[in-house]
């Protein structure tokens, strides 16, 4: 089998905005005394329509909650929410749009790593800030100059735990079946590194996810023999591999995303086409006052992965503003890590709690329904905990929290 590479390079992003007149450094753009501006670029349709509405939610309820203490700055905070349609192209249309006309100063809750990278440059060429829930380990290797963080941890931590977990399993041949993505040959090195020391080996197939059928890729993996299969894809393409493997008779380990093997999928096919597989995602904070929060203004009982991390990224961009004493993405840029992890610092986890903080003179820091929200100088999450579920009898099992 053959792996193809992803490059992510300054000039192949810069294309996908190279219609976009040149954006010159908005020092003000997001000043006065009228209402401020925050985005949520998230998938509503597309492979993470499952996610996105949610992710949206959580931002806007961060947002209410600001206006109810008062605001940020003195000043009311606007939502404005576009559907990136899990597609870069249509990213970067709503991104033009969130920039230079709604002149947001951040956009949050972006969900894709191809989304990602091609609104990327829009935003460091322009001074917007930009969270993101995508995992690529390129992105923060980006001349971003700062205006770039994530929540979600690189495919190199990400990688790692799924090649340990193939061996916790007993797998020491392992394939990764994948769409060519953005973290797909991260995600794989990484799996094989895992697996190396332990005598493990490890294979990446990149087939077209467009495709009706994949069972000549399913055939080829399968005479290979392998232990274990990592499924690397998206909620439409993994739904139908799944079916494609349970036909060709493999009785292996499967191991997914947690966003690809969700419950939608679950339901969605026969019973015995996903019993059994596993999933790995980066754990919510569970139980945190920060999670509980969440769970509290969002309106649900199990706040997933993205709407955690979304609702903190709104959480820090406004807190950001307000220890900066301005609304603009180069504020936003230079304070994130003041009040994220300040050593020292009131632990706070909700806006509330932090501008009472802020406005009475004390130094923060965040913890956040995610996690701890701690950041290197690139935009990397720190560290953060995972999540093993199996599916049993139809529905996720928690294996552990780890």
């Amino acid at each position: 089998m053959t792996a193809s590479r992803t490059h992510l390079s300054r000039r192949s992003l810069l294309a996908a905005s190279s219609l976009a007149p040149l954006a010159l450094p908005r020092l003000a753009r997001a000043e006065g005394q009228g209402p401020l501006r925050i985005a949520a670029l998230s998938p509503l349709t597309g492979a993470g329509g499952s996610y996105g509405p949610a992710m949206v939610k959580a931002i806007r309820a961060v947002v209410e909650e600001a206006n109810k203490a008062g605001g940020i700055l003195g000043r009311p905070v606007e939502l404005v929410a576009e559907d990136d349609q899990t597609n870069p192209e249509a990213a970067v249309r709503a991104a033009r749009k969130l920039i230079d006309v709604d002149r947001v100063a951040a956009i949050c809750g972006v969900w894709a790593s191809s989304v990602a990278s091609a609104v990327a440059p829009l935003c460091w060429e322009s001074g917007t800030f930009m969270m993101a829930t995508a995992g690529a380990d390129a992105l923060t290797a980006l001349p971003h100059r700062g205006f770039f963080a994530r929540t979600q941890p690189n495919t190199t931590l990400q990688g790692r735990k799924f090649g340990e977990f193939a061996l916790s399993q007993g797998a020491k041949k392992v394939v990764m079946l994948s769409p060519q993505t953005p973290f797909a040959q991260s995600q794989f090195d990484n799996i094989a590194a895992a697996l190396k020391p332990a005598g493990g080996s490890a294979e990446l197939l990149i087939y077209d996810d467009k495709k009706p059928s994949y069972r000549t890729e399913v055939q080829q993996v399968l005479r290979g023999r392998p232990d274990a299969i990592v499924l690397g894809g998206y909620l439409p393409d993994t739904t139908v591999l799944v079916k494609d493997l349970l036909r060709a008779g493999f009785t292996g380990t499967r191991i997914a995303f947690a966003y690809s093997v969700n419950q939608k999928l679950i339901d969605s096919v026969p019973a015995d086409t996903v019993e059994g597989i596993f999933t790995i995602a980066p754990s919510p904070a569970e139980g945190s006052p920060a999670w509980k929060h969440m769970a509290s203004i969002a309106g649900t009982d199990s706040p997933d992965p993205y709407s955690t991390q979304s609702y903190d990224q709104a959480n820090l961009i406004l807190l950001a503003m307000q220890a900066a004493g301005t609304a603009t993405g180069t504020a936003i840029r230079d304070n994130l890590r003041k009040i994220s992890q300040a050593p020292g610092g009131t632990r706070v986890g909700n806006i509330t709690e932090g501008l009472a903080a802020l406005k009475a003179g004390h130094s923060i820091n965040y913890e956040g329904a995610s996690g701890p929200c701690d950041f290197t100088e690139n935009g990397d999450i720190l560290d953060c905990q995972f999540r093993y579920e199996q599916v049993k009898s139809g529905k996720l099992t928690l294996l552990r929290i780890a």
